[in-house]
């Protein structure tokens, strides 16, 4: 899916996703990864969503972001309470969708100058 062709600003943005993997700019990622508007963490471990745990998320929570979206793959699942309240004790709002709905939204709101990251793990995931 195909998310923009241009680039809107002068910050990272993500340009197409897929099974293939997630382009950000023009390099494509087949892994998981976070994103934000001026950082790229590739080498985020996250295995799938049963994995996520306060010590994988923590890399995001450090972002200093007001807003942060968990993409979990092909379909939508949802935080345990306790991994939430770890971003509402920080005054950061979550929002978990899938991937690709994650990716979108990512697009809309750091074009807006929102500060905002995503934690994306592979449509495939």
């Amino acid at each position: 899916m195909d998310l923009t062709l241009q680039k809107p600003g002068d910050h990272l943005f993500i340009r197409a996703v897929s099974e293939q993997g997630i382009q950000v700019q023009e390099q494509w990622y087949q892994g998981p990864l976070i994103i934000s508007a001026d950082q790229l963490i590739t080498d985020w471990p996250a295995s799938d969503f049963d994995s996520l745990n306060a010590a994988l998320l923590r890399p995001v929570l450090e972002l200093q972001v007001d807003v942060v979206l968990i993409g979990t793959g092909d379909r939508q699942r949802f935080l345990s309470p306790e991994l939430s309240m770890g971003f509402y004790q920080r005054g950061q709002g979550v929002e978990v969708m899938t991937t690709q709905a994650a990716c979108r939204t990512f697009n809309v709101l750091v074009s807006e100058e929102r500060r905002v990251a995503a934690a994306l793990l592979p449509v495939s995931a």
